[in-house]
């Protein structure tokens, strides 16, 4: 049998065992899994489409799954330059050169730095909602504070910003006037950064209309904190034989940034053809 002793000892192991596992932990050595990220696996990822043909016969989007909110991540860049063309033509003035510095590398190289200066600028949110009712969209919101990523929207959402640079057409709600939208001036400005994206990140809608067709985008991709799991989109105009589409891929959901690329571009290809 045992002695005491031997039961002590083993009690004194135990104890410095279990002080070592909590020290561990504390300092981040081994992490407790998280409900949400336990969960991941079990979640699937989801797309919705939105196509509009503007040189088709109807002027309808056709869109393909729910018509749901989605984080927009890095393509809500597009939707603060509008806002900040838009404030600019209401003073009666183009951008400046520290305005152009910051524009340029936030929608050519989706640099963040130059959209947190800009987002700043716009009044954040309230900002963007404002712009936002004159060029028709109806189911977007600000992401909190200064986290623009975190902003939200639809794919029909997404053509009416996207109407309103390359078509020219607002389609904006009753009561708004043609004074309220870009003007050509905003909206060549706008094409013109889409359509000068670096080549790393051209991937998504770019790939409907196959290698050297014209194409102006912009994509966004976020890792969510509390899930591990990626939103990834993407928005522009693409010409398919011919007919210029306006194309708006949002997904979430995905397990990694390259699943959520495949995911989108399958999307939008099924979408278009």
């Amino acid at each position: 049998m045992p002695s005491s002793s031997s039961f002590t000892t083993v009690r004194t192991r135990a104890s410095a065992l279990l002080a070592s596992v909590a020290a561990l932990v504390a300092v981040g050595a081994l992490h407790p899994v998280p409900a949400a990220a336990a969960s991941a696996a079990a979640s699937s990822p989801h797309a919705t489409v939105a196509v509009l043909d503007l040189d088709g016969a109807g002027r309808t989007s056709v869109l393909r799954g729910r018509d749901s909110a989605y984080d927009t991540a890095s393509i809500v860049k597009v939707d603060i330059l509008a806002t900040l063309l838009l404030q600019a033509q209401d003073a009666g003035r183009r951008l400046t050169a520290e305005e152009r510095g910051l524009a340029e590398p936030m929608i050519e190289r989706s640099d963040n730095a130059a959209a947190d200066a800009l987002w700043r600028q716009i009044g954040r949110a309230s900002g963007l909602t404002a712009a936002n009712k004159r060029l028709g969209l109806a189911s977007t919101t600000g992401g909190p504070g200064g986290k623009w990523g975190l902003t939200r929207t639809t794919a029909s959402d997404q053509i009416r910003l996207l109407r309103a640079v390359f078509d020219g057409d607002t389609a904006a709600r009753p009561g708004s006037t043609a004074k309220s939208a870009l003007n050509q001036e905003s909206r060549t400005y706008v094409r013109t950064l889409m359509s000068q994206v670096v080549p790393e990140q051209t991937w998504g809608i770019s790939t409907v209309g196959g290698s050297g067709t014209p194409r102006a985008l912009k994509n966004g991709w976020l890792q969510r904190t509390t899930s591990g799991l990626w939103d990834v989109n993407s928005v522009g105009q693409v010409t398919v034989k011919g007919h210029r589409c306006l194309v708006a891929v949002l997904s979430n959901g995905s397990a990694s940034m390259r699943d959520g690329i495949t995911l989108v571009e399958r999307t939008a290809r099924e979408a278009v053809a």
